[in-house]
This record gives C-alpha cells, structure tokens and sequence, in this order.
C-alpha cells in the first residue's frame, strides 16, 4: 500500500507547467478590497449625480435666457420702428368735483368722460387729434393720487405698479363700463362710479386712469397711457351736505357757502324764519345789516362776502311778485327788486323813480311788499332780448330764465349784433303777462331786471353800450 502523500513531498513550482506559473494567486486579503472598492465607487456616483444635474440644468436654463432677451430685444427693436412713441390717449376735460361714492362721475360740463388719441409729437402745448384705421380696447381704472411723484412722465411698468385695487372683502373699487372701444380717434365712457372713499389710502387721493388693453393692441402700437388730475372720493353720505352751484330759491339756506347743516349760522337764521337761499336774498335786499346781526360776530367779513357772492349766482326764474296799493303797482323779482312801479296809470323806469319820488317813500312801499310778501299776486314773466331800428322794436329771442339771458347776451356780443347802426339800439327786459302788459312805447321805460351778477344794456347817446348794474339802477333798499 503506498504512502500518504505530504506537503513536502509534492512537486515544487518550478515542477508546474508555465502558464499555471504566471497565474496571479488569489487570496483572502485581495477579494475583501475589490469588494470595498466597488461599494465605495458606487456612494461616489450616487453623491455625484444630483450635483451633476444640477450644474446641467443651470447651464440650460443660462442658455435659454440669453435666448430670450435676444429675441426680445430685436422684437422691440422692431415696433419702434414701425411705430411712433408719441400717441397718447388724454381725458378731453376735467372732473366735475367733487365725487361721491355711488354718484356717475361727469367732466366739468355735466357730460360723460371721452377719451382722445393725440399725436404730441410737437410738444405737449401742441396736441394733434388722431384717428387710427382699426379699433383699439381702452380700459378704465383707479390710479394712486399721488402718481407720477414729481412730473408727468413715467413707464409703462410704474403705470402699472401705481393701480389701486379694492380693499379686502370689498366690492370692485370702480363700477360701470370699464372697458371701452377707441373709434375715429376717441370714445365717450359710459356710466362708471366710486363703490368706496379714498381715505384708506396714504395720499387720501385717486386719479382715473386710461389705457390699451393689454394683449389686445395686435398692431403693436406705443400709446402712452391717459389720467385725470387727483381728487378726492367722499361718502355718498356726505352728498346730504353738499353746497349747489348754482343754488336754487327753495334750496335750504345750509346750501350756501360757509353755512353748514345745523351750524351755529343755520341755527341762527332758522330762528328768525331765514329757512331758504330767497329769504337770505331777500333780506339781504331788504335789510342787509339786520342779517348780518342775526349771523353774529362769528361771520367775518370775508365769510360774509364769500356767503353773499355765492347767493347771488341764484336762478331767479320765471316768477314775478305783484304789490298793489291805492292807484299804484310794483312789480318785484323775486328777491324783492323793484322791476316796474306805476302810479295813477303812469308807468316809470327806475331812473325816473328818484327824480319824482322819495327813495324813502319808495322802500317803504318795498317793505310792505317784503312783510306782505305771501300774499303778493304771482305771475310769470318771460326775459326778452329788443332791438330798436329807428321807429321800429323787433323782438329777438325769450328766456325762462336769468341764467338763460347771461348766455344770450354774451351770444349776442360774439356774433357781432351789438354793433349796430347809429339809429339802433339793443335792450334786455321782462316780457309781462298780459295782466301786466305795457305798450310798446313804454318797453324802452322798463329797465332791465336787476338781477345780481347780470350785465344791462343802456343807451349812451345814439350807441348801445353793455355795463353792470349800479345802486343807480336798483331801486331796493341800499342795505349793502
């Protein structure tokens, strides 16, 4: 039997075949390090990749971007070229103030608001009205009163960054037609109005502001952007006070300047019966020093004059008062002016009255009329404009009213009939009810009303010339 083979015994590596000399050994130590090693690798790339697309998705975006702005950039370029910068849309007139929530907001002429497209290519003195062959989106919106901080030019973006909207919970802080079309170079804007005050914000202010839809200008045109002047927004509430201008004859007296509603001064008046714009006025006729007794010591003179000026803008209207006494008749205005005295059938102007009557007899008279005043007879009179051609009255034109008869006039002067020829003679009167009617010769005796703030005409020799009416003409008490 053989022997057990020992280590010792076995062939030496010089004994094995060469190709089995030059195979690497392997051992323990080295397979333990290739495993460490392909798990160390594969943490590395699972900590490399988000860095990597990260790098990759900067890289993208930079690219991108430099894209654009080329793009945008050589598109600018081009509508300026094609388009003029110097179009601009304005309001054709100023707001009528002041504005309350809930009222349609009008220009300065009671009409609605109209929006112009104007070429100010010349300057601003110098505005060219344009008209585009297409129709453009115009939409109205609430700017911020203080905008533009300090002159009237500005960027599109600062326009935009300068819109007020509504307050949280609040309804659209305006209302109405807000969108509008721009034809043959303008548009007239509908109803809009004020749902909330301006007092929430720091300038306490809104303007109105104007401009193309965005999106919807597919011609590509520059037009500048159109706003109001700053205002401020009131509560409805507030309208229950406002002053009228004009103010009306029934209008309570709070209506006029520098009286407020159950003040001190209405108070004061109410207590001696002074309740409407035509007790003032006729008191103020009658006995202007009694008035200003009741108003007191806290009217100052210029509050006075202020109170005053504003009363006599009134509309007299069509009213006439007539006192009769014992073969004589005057005929008052409705604040108690002398319009026509008449004695014993005799009719006289104003200016013949102080040569055969006392002004003392004469206010007396006025004054019996003023306490009796209710009880007057009231008719209605109609103001004409005459002209006298030689033994010749031709009648122009009638007004209801004296605020009618100022525009008249002036109309008269533009259009040149004031230059008449030397035998001619234009005049302003009431046209009586037949009641009261005078003859034709007796017109020319019948001075013109004088209504505060009217201008009369008179005869200066053979010319017709225009002046304001004096205390020479006025035969009321001379209270003022």
């Amino acid at each position: 039997m053989a022997g057990k083979r020992f280590f010792s015994d076995s062939k030496s590596d010089k004994d094995l075949p060469e190709e089995i000399q030059k195979r690497p050994r392997i051992s323990l130590a080295s397979v333990v390090g290739e495993v460490v090693m392909v798990n160390s690798l594969q943490n590395l790339f699972s900590s490399l990749e988000p860095l990597l697309r990260r790098v990759v998705k900067e890289e993208v975006d930079h690219g991108l971007r430099r894209c654009t702005r080329s793009l945008t950039r050589s598109s600018s370029i081009r509508i300026q070229a094609l388009e003029p910068s110097s179009l601009q849309l304005v309001f054709s007139k100023k707001l009528s103030l002041p504005i309350f929530t809930g009222s349609k907001i009008l220009d300065n002429e009671g009409n609605p608001l109209q929006i112009n497209l104007v070429d100010k290519s010349n300057g601003n003195d110098q505005m060219v009205h344009v008209s585009l062959p297409h129709p453009i989106k115009i939409e109205i919106l609430v700017l911020d009163g203080d905008f533009p901080p300090r002159d009237d030019t500005w960027t599109s973006d600062q326009f935009d960054n300068s819109i007020v909207k509504e307050r949280t919970g609040k309804r659209p802080l305006l209302y109405g037609e807000l969108t509008v079309t721009l034809r043959d170079g303008f548009v007239v804007v509908g109803d809009i109005e004020f749902t909330d005050n301006s007092s929430w914000i720091r300038s306490r202010k809104f303007r109105i502001g104007a401009r193309v839809v965005p999106r919807a200008n597919s011609q590509g045109l520059m037009i500048r952007e159109a706003m109001t002047e700053p205002f401020v927004v009131k509560d409805h509430r507030g309208e229950l006070y406002k002053k009228h201008h004009p103010p009306q004859l029934e209008d309570e007296v709070w209506r006029l300047e520098k009286i407020g509603k159950d003040g001190a001064f209405h108070k004061k008046l109410s207590s001696k019966g002074v309740t409407t714009v035509q007790d003032f006025l006729k008191l103020s006729v009658i006995d202007a020093q009694k008035l200003r007794k009741i108003l007191g010591v806290g009217m100052s003179e210029k509050m006075w004059e202020v109170t005053l000026k504003h009363a006599k803008t009134c509309e007299m209207g069509p009213k006439l008062h007539i006192y009769r006494g014992r073969d004589l008749s005057i005929v008052l205005n409705p604040i108690c002016q002398v319009l026509k005295f008449e004695v014993n059938g005799q009719v006289y102007s104003t200016r013949e009255i102080s040569y055969n009557f006392s002004r003392a007899y004469i206010e007396s008279l006025v004054r019996e009329a003023y306490d009796n005043w209710n009880s007057l007879e009231v008719v209605e009179g109609i103001i004409y404009i005459y002209f006298l051609t030689g033994d010749h009255m031709i009648m122009d034109q009638q007004y209801p009213n004296n605020a009618q008869q100022g525009k008249m006039i002036k109309g008269i002067e533009q259009n040149g009939h004031q230059n008449l020829d030397d035998k001619s003679m234009m005049g302003v009167g009431y046209f009586l009810p037949s009641n009261v009617q005078m003859d034709c010769t007796d017109w020319m005796q019948v001075n013109t009303p004088y209504i505060y703030g009217m201008s009369t005409v008179e005869s200066t020799g053979n010319r017709a010339s225009m002046s304001d009416c004096s205390s020479d003409c006025d035969l009321a008490p001379q209270g003022l």
